[in-house]
């Protein structure tokens, strides 16, 4: 493969924004329903394809204003959501790096959330350089990103090989003629890299 490209969040970096809520919603079960029906994944999707904090504060407000002030903190304690890293994964990160590959980042992220989690770690940095949705406006698995990424990166499809935690992302990349693997484990992930030379 002559390109790697890594997928950040629980790939990278562990995601859990439950974390964020332990104390605000002590209440386990209630908790989930909270990130499930109000903060939901579809309406934190949409800061990734580059909707404005406040925007999506206000939307969501008006439709439960009974939560007001846990829809803000889903923002203001963001960042207790994202991290640590995972420690194989930005080893083989740096070790393709140091090999001389050629390694870049696409990711469905906000972008100024990207920003500060970049600064927060630095190996986010040392790549040749990262897609972020929320800065494009377009998110992963829309074919959109990744053509854009070929572009950007003057990737060869086929010689690309794409690591990601989610199927969808996953099957789109290879809809689109890059080589993807679906992270799950460091076993498998052992396992699949090694049918490329890269484990």
């Amino acid at each position: 493969m002559d390109h790697i490209v890594f997928d950040i969040g629980r790939v990278l970096l562990d995601y859990e924004p439950e974390r964020a809520f332990v104390d605000l919603i002590p209440d386990a079960a209630e908790r989930r329903a909270f990130l499930v029906d109000v903060c939901s994944p579809g309406w934190n999707l949409e800061q990734d394809r580059g909707r404005p904090w406040r925007e999506a504060e206000d939307v969501l407000i008006a439709q439960h204003p009974e939560h007001a002030a846990l829809i803000r903190a889903f923002r203001a304690n963001w960042h207790t959501m994202i991290g640590p890293p995972i420690d194989t994964n930005v080893a083989r990160l740096r070790r393709y790096i140091a090999e001389g590959r050629d390694v870049t980042l696409l990711t469905n992220f906000a972008a100024d959330t990207f920003r500060e989690t970049q600064h927060r770690w630095s190996f986010l940095a040392e790549t040749r350089g990262a897609t972020v949705s929320g800065e494009l406006g377009i998110i992963k698995p829309n074919p959109a990103i990744y053509a854009h990424h070929v572009r950007t990166f003057a990737l060869t499809p086929s010689r690309t090989l794409f690591i990601d935690d989610n199927l969808a992302n996953v099957d789109a990349a290879r809809a689109c003629g890059w080589h993807a693997v679906h992270y799950t484990d460091e076993e498998s992930l052992t396992h699949e890299l090694a049918t490329y030379g890269l484990a």
